[in-house]
């Protein structure tokens, strides 16, 4: 039962990810009917905000600390935040320290902005394309920010680690009757998906029950209609479009501790999202977070010791393989809507 558990909590870890990534693919596709190949570089340019503020605030110049000395007695020089100068040591190491909870707050405006440059500058120019050609053109603007990212900070993961008081590991067992140190698990993991769950309760909080959320509901039924009505619907999608980079950028941000970000983590989570997005149904919300995390859960029991021995390279494919069999018994995916990219 221990290890049952631990596989689940693995599996929610994953799903998370993933969950958060396809509800911003559905977002996209469901308003704006573009299938997007770029929104894992979104998930990446997310990653590296966490690490460019972390740079940022760790910039540091060079004193003499009369406290530590060399060999022959001499006061050592070292490298001092200039946080700390700004806000004394205690404050300003806290503030290094805490810097990818910090690094939401810069990431907000930046994937914001990334989202509408996106929209206005590429995507707008391809809503009546076929869905080929968006994601032919969306492929290669993954390419070149991929390419940008390894210009700036090499081909090699930067560890971006955890505030300490949430880098260590909680005692789940004993919580739920278990003995001690049974099912032990890694405190930021479980905040990683406390975050996904209430970015994706905030999303469809703000669909369900804003008025403005209430419209967009609308526009993705019947855009025409919408629009006849004397409603903006193509603003109205263009937030939402910032919205979705804003969701997978926030993704990335708090994904750096679990995984060193490095150039190429948007092509790795970006076919096994679509993969998700797909098995839930093209345009479904809700089926785009339950095929999210029920699939993370299935990938968590296919890496186990037993599920590889039995079957080597399982956990590599098993995500396809329930795609295959959920296309051919529900061609529309688990909750996919008639009529979408069926014509």
């Amino acid at each position: 039962m221990d290890v049952i558990l631990l596989q689940i909590l693995n599996g929610l870890d994953k799903g998370s990810a993933y969950a958060l990534i396809a509800l911003g693919l559905t977002l996209i596709f469901g308003t704006l009917g573009v299938v997007n190949f770029a929104h894992g570089a979104l998930f990446m340019i997310g990653a590296f905000c966490a690490v460019t503020l972390q740079k940022f605030l760790s910039l540091s110049h060079t004193v003499i600390d009369e406290s530590q000395t060399d060999f022959l007695g001499n006061p050592l020089k070292v490298e001092k935040p200039y946080i700390m100068d700004w806000f004394g040591p205690e404050i300003g190491g806290g503030i290094i320290e805490w810097s990818v909870p910090l690094s939401i707050l810069f990431a907000i405006p930046v994937m914001v902005a990334v989202g509408f440059a996106m929209e206005r500058g590429l995507i707008k120019h391809f809503y009546k394309r076929p869905h080929a050609d968006q994601i032919l053109v969306t492929f290669g603007l993954a390419i070149v920010l991929q390419e940008i990212i390894k210009y700036f900070f090499g081909a090699n993961p930067i560890p971006t680690p955890a505030p300490d008081a949430l880098s260590g590991s909680i005692d789940l067992g004993v919580m739920i009757g278990f003995e001690v140190n049974e099912i032990v698990y890694p405190l930021w993991r479980m905040v990683y998906f406390a975050f996904a769950a209430v970015i994706i309760g905030a999303v469809f909080a703000f669909l369900q029950f804003t008025t403005f959320g209430m419209v967009v509901r609308a526009g993705m039924a019947d855009r025409e209609t919408v629009q006849l009505l004397g409603i903006n619907i193509d603003r109205r999608f263009t937030i939402m479009f910032g919205i979705a980079a804003g969701v997978a950028g926030l993704a990335g941000v708090m994904y750096t501790p679990i995984n060193p970000p490095n150039y190429h983590m948007g092509m790795d989570f970006l076919v096994l999202s679509f993969v998700v997005v797909v098995v839930g149904g093209m345009g479904s919300l809700p089926g785009a977070v339950l095929a999210g995390f029920l699939l993370g859960i299935l990938e968590s029991f296919a890496s186990t010791t037993w599920a590889t021995t039995t079957i080597p390279g399982i956990n590599q494919v098993i995500i396809y393989l329930v795609a295959i069999v959920v296309l051919l018994t529900r061609p529309r995916g688990l909750m996919g809507r008639k009529g979408v990219m069926e014509e």
